[in-house]
Formats: structure tokens, sequence, C-alpha cells
């Protein structure tokens, strides 16, 4: 490769203490004055700076309605730098970075201000070296979606000249239903092509997901046993501890299923469940998830195995916490799922009769995401009944958030002259077993956008298969009653844990 591509002719390929740069590019948000944009994007693109990550002419352009000058918009990442980075801030980062902030103000239907985004840009390319390229990331509610992307096709924004790239990134939900998905995707894919549309599931980001291919794949320790022979059940929790805040115009008629299920919970399913992929590359991870989630088969009576649920008030983290049908902005006969859980299975040679319950819900007892894979008991127990009462069943817990690592619970002997047994776990904790932190979510998406690489984000095939999946389960709850109700603070409706108890198993207590 020649120099022109950015790459170093002094660096040997096989080292992998250099990670990967990105190189010449830019970033435009639009959407720039909101939460995603300052507690995640910007601090994300500082640190990478910080990382050294980005290259020296890296240029950060926000579009949004605020009357603000250039100045007034390196005030606001400043600060959101100041609050939210991972790393130290530097000076010297800072100044080298603030040489290609620019700030575009206007409406998403105003063609003077594409235009004005349009020779910022060219500005840019002169000033900064960034060679023509720009992932353009959509951080704005998704009814905006197709009206941005139309502009950046109308003002030519979306063109790829002379080997330049230009990139689109869209934040979920994508779409909230089948058909509203298949319409997004058409109108996206129209001005931009599919290896240049990241749709960004930020759990894909973190290390503890990534890991989950590391932890199957490169052990010989779990992948025997990980199928049908072995394994009783499966458990996918991500749970939260906090109501919707202000979010009620997002919130309200989505619900905890689309939300959450939908996307984070359905790709932890597809990277529990899936076959070894021939490589790591992005077709072929696609490919083993695409099976699986193509796999899914829903349960036949929807009533007893899906349950959706609405906080009610309760006392939370030491203060009284209000329901779901009192925060500002709910309608009081509103039945937008808070907290939903689903028995799914899996219809191939690997997982036939292997349930997966997967459930979500905010208010409840903490803030946790877990995979717990459940082993079935052992076939013949030569110990008596009373030296096993306290021994529940071998299960390997992947957890994602907060404290990430990974536990292994068996049965171990009681010391004592007494043959007793009792459950026991051996932990790894990223925290303590590395030395390096591990890098935002988001910091790793960036990055992954701007060097072109898509292993970390779901295909439109993964998206549509997932909304396959949980489509027939809202048509269910439309028409069938109301959310059952359960106390903020706890873990969910009883209705829920009678859906386990039915199956003869329970809900772990993360």
């Amino acid at each position: 490769m020649s120099a022109v591509h950015g790459a170093n002719p002094l660096r040997d390929a096989a080292d992998r203490r250099l990670p990967r740069i990105a190189g010449p590019s830019g970033l435009v948000i639009f959407g720039v004055t909101g939460d995603l944009s300052r507690k995640k994007l910007m601090p994300a693109v500082y640190d990478l700076a910080n990382r050294g990550l980005l290259p020296p002419g890296f240029s950060l352009i926000g579009f949004a309605r605020r009357e603000w000058a250039d100045e007034d918009f390196a005030q606001e990442v400043y600060e959101a730098v100041k609050q939210h980075a991972r790393t130290p801030f530097r000076e010297e980062v800072w100044q080298q970075l603030i040489q290609g902030m620019r700030f575009v103000q206007g409406d998403f239907d105003d063609d003077t201000a594409f235009e004005q985004l349009k020779a910022t840009i060219e500005e840019l390319d002169k000033a900064q070296g960034t060679g023509g390229n720009f992932a353009f990331y959509l951080s704005v509610p998704p009814k905006f979606f197709e009206l941005v992307v139309q502009q950046l096709k109308k003002h030519g924004l979306a063109d790829q000249k002379d080997g330049s790239w230009r990139r689109a990134v869209i934040e979920k939900p994508f779409g909230h239903d089948l058909v509203s998905a298949k319409e997004l995707n058409e109108v996206v894919h129209e001005v931009f092509p599919p290896d240049a549309v990241f749709r960004i599931d930020h759990y894909l980001g973190k290390e503890t997901v990534q890991n989950i291919l590391a932890l199957r794949f490169a052990n010989t320790l779990f992948e025997p046993i990980w199928n049908r022979s072995y394994v009783d059940h499966v458990q996918i929790t991500m749970a939260e501890d906090i109501g919707i805040g202000g979010r009620a115009g997002y919130y309200d008629g989505i619900g905890a299923a689309r939300d959450v299920i939908q996307n984070h919970l359905l790709q932890l399913l597809a990277l529990t469940a899936m076959e070894e992929p021939a490589s790591f590359d992005a077709d072929a991870l696609a490919a083993e998830k695409t099976k699986v989630l193509g796999a899914v088969k829903l349960p036949k009576d929807l009533g007893k195995s899906t349950v959706r649920g609405q906080y009610a008030a309760g006392w939370q983290g030491g203060a009284k916490a209000v329901g779901y049908l009192q925060e500002d902005g709910i309608d009081p006969q509103s039945k937008t799922d808070t907290y939903a859980a689903v028995k799914l299975e899996i219809d191939n040679r690997r997982w036939a009769g292997v349930p997966f319950y997967l459930r979500t819900g905010k208010r409840l007892g903490r803030r946790v995401t877990e995979i717990a894979v459940v082993f079935q008991r052992a076939p013949h127990s030569p110990f008596d009944h009373t030296a096993t009462e306290e021994l529940g069943r071998n299960a390997i817990v992947i957890r994602v958030q907060p404290d990430e690592g990974v536990t292994v619970r068996f049965g171990s002997k009681v010391p004592g002259t007494q043959m007793e047994i009792r459950d026991v776990s051996m932990d790894f904790a990223y925290g303590e077993s590395f030395t390096e932190s591990s890098p935002e979510a988001y910091e790793r998406l960036i990055l992954d956008v701007l060097l072109g690489d898509s292993n970390l984000f779901p295909r439109v095939e993964e998206v549509e298969l997932s909304w396959k999946i949980l489509d027939p389960i809202e048509q269910f709850w439309d028409t069938h009653g109301k959310p059952a109700q359960y106390q903020s603070g706890t873990w969910g409706p009883v209705e829920a844990d009678e859906m386990l108890a039915r199956d003869g198993r329970s809900w772990r207590r993360p």
C-alpha cells in the first residue's frame, strides 16, 4: 500500500500494540445540542483524539437550530468533555481538536443551512486536509431521519467523489415495526449504499459483549457444553433502576420491548447462540447472527409466554418514586410497557428445546445487564437430598454492565465432617485483570465508522428479522388487556415469576 492511503510503510501488520488510526476524515453531528451528543459523542471524540486515534486534521461539525457561532459550539464541546470524558484533559489535544470545529445553524428543512454545511465541508477539506471523507451522525428523533437523508442527497452531500467516502450513522430505533423499518431502509439506501450505512447499537461496542465471542470460541472449556445436551435455559436481563426521566415524548407509545428487546437483547441472544463464524469479518459475523435470528420461534401461547408491566409508585434508593402513569406528559390511560419479558426458542440442532428468557424493565431493583447460561442438574447424584438442598444449578454469567466480567457458579463441599454441598462462585472482573480500562462503547463505534469497519453494526437483515420476532408479540399485547403493575424498586410483576414457575424455573436475582 502506498502512503497516499494513510498506511505507515514502517509498520508491521502483525504488531498488535499499535492500534488502527483513522485516516483523514471529519464527523458531522445533526442534533448536536441533544443529551446523547453532549454525554457520549463529544466526549468520545475527545477521548479518541487523546488516545492518538484520530488524524491530525480531524474535523467536527455541529448542526442544530441554536444561534451559535463556532466559538459557542467549541465552548459547548469543551464543557461536555470536561464533564463526561473518560481520559484526562490535555490542553495540547484540545488545541489541536478545536482547529477543526465548526457550527452550522439551521432547521432540517432549511436549504440554505445545508448549502452552508456543504461550503463548510469544502473549507475544512482545504484547511484541515479531511480529503472529502465525512460521516453524518443522525443524533435526531426518528421522525427526522428521512428528511435529513433526503437533504443530504439533494445538496450533493452524500456523493462519494474522487475516492473519498461519505457514511451515514443512524441511532435506534430503526423503525417501530417491520413495515416502518423496511420503509426507513429504502429511504436510507436510496441515498447511501448499504456498506456506507452504520446502524448504532451501542451495546455491541461494549468490551464485554465482544468478549462473548472470545469466551466461546477461543476456549475449549465452554464451547463443548454450549448446547442443548448440557444447557437447561438462558436468561438475558437488562434492568434499569431509573424511570423514564424527561423522555415521556419519546418513550410513551414505544415501550420497553421496542426500546430494548428488539435491538439490544436480540443481538445478545444472537451472539450467545450463534455458530462459530468462518472468520471475524463483518460478513461472516452477520451471516451467523442472521441464521440464529431466522431460527427464533415464538411460543404458541403468547398469553402464557410473554409478560408486560408498568411501574407503579414505590421506594427506590431510599426515595419515593412515582408510578409511570403519574409521570409528567404520560396519558393516564397509557398501555405502554416499562417492563417486558418474553420466552423464545431457537429452532435449530444446537438449541432445540432450550428456552431463552429475555427481560427488561425500568425502575427495577438495580442497574444491571447480564447473560446467564444455566446448566442442567447432574443426571445422577450419589449425594442424598439433605446434602444438596443448598445447591442450585451450575451457571456461567456474563456481566455486560456495570461491573463487567464473568462469574462461574458451581457446587462445592462445605468444610466439615458432613458431605454437604453448596453453591460457590469463581469471578473474573475486567477492572482487576487488566490494567487498561475499557474504552466507552461510543469511542469504539465512532472509530469503526471512520475506519469503515462494520463488524459491530447490525445489518438490514438482522434489524428486519428482529422486528419479525417482536411484531406478533406487540400485536397480541395491543388487543389483550393492560400491562401488569409492579412496585418501583422490585424485580417486576408477579406474572413474570409465574411465567417461569410454570416451566419449573425461576429468575436469577442479579
